[in-house]
This record gives C-alpha cells, sequence and structure tokens, in this order.
C-alpha cells in the first residue's frame, strides 16, 4: 500500500511587524497593526524575515534570513473592533467606561524572495 502525500510545495516565510510574528504565503491577505505614512496601492516591504521556506528547502534566521525580503500591497486602511474598558471601584460611586478601537492596515503578499 502507497501513500500519496497531498503536501503543495509552497513558499512561504514567518515575519515580524509591530512585536508580532505572522506566518504568511505569496497571495496572503492579512491585517496589522496600522503602517504610517503608506497610502493604499504603495508596495512595502518587510524587513525581518525570520525564516523562508521554499518546497524543502528551509532557511532559519539567526535572528533573520539575510538577503531574503518579502513584499506586500497595501489593500486598505481600518478600524478594528471596539473593546470596551470599564473601571469600577465598589462602594465609591465610581465608574469609568472608554472605548478603543485599533487602527489597523491590510496587506496582500506579493513576493517571498
Amino acid at each position: 500500500m502507497s501513500e500519496e502525500t497531498t503536501e503543495k510545495s509552497s513558499k512561504y516565510a514567518i515575519v515580524e511587524h509591530g512585536g508580532k510574528q505572522f506566518r504568511v504565503e505569496e497571495g496572503d491577505l492579512f491585517t496589522i497593526d496600522r503602517v504610517v505614512g503608506e497610502e493604499v496601492g504603495a508596495s512595502i516591504e518587510f524587513g525581518k524575515p525570520l525564516l523562508v521556506q521554499d518546497g524543502s528547502d528551509i532557511k532559519i534566521g539567526a535572528p533573520i534570513v539575510e538577503g531574503s525580503k518579502v513584499t506586500a500591497t497595501v489593500l486598505g486602511h481600518e478600524r478594528g473592533k471596539k473593546i470596551l474598558i470599564f473601571k469600577f471601584k465598589k462602594r465609591k460611586k465610581y465608574r469609568k467606561r472608554r472605548g478603543h478601537r485599533q487602527e489597523l492596515t491590510r496587506l496582500r503578499i506579493d513576493s517571498i524572495n
């Protein structure tokens, strides 16, 4: 009995932006914290690829993979879901309610080199 592998030999990378790590593939759409100064349609480059895999070839950075880059296109800017912050002190008639919406940027990964 032979097993067939259905793995696709895709190229992916793990990049860091804003203190967070993301696993991205070419063509992926994802959301990160707001990238200031970039207009819709602009191309940006992630400077910190931590790992790059191309099929069976894996390159692990120490701490980053030298000579590799990940480019993405800005699709738009949006705001995240509202988070409510409620402060309360018992028996003091102190109640404070505030809300926060995170500024976000929507990206599409164009290439991993």
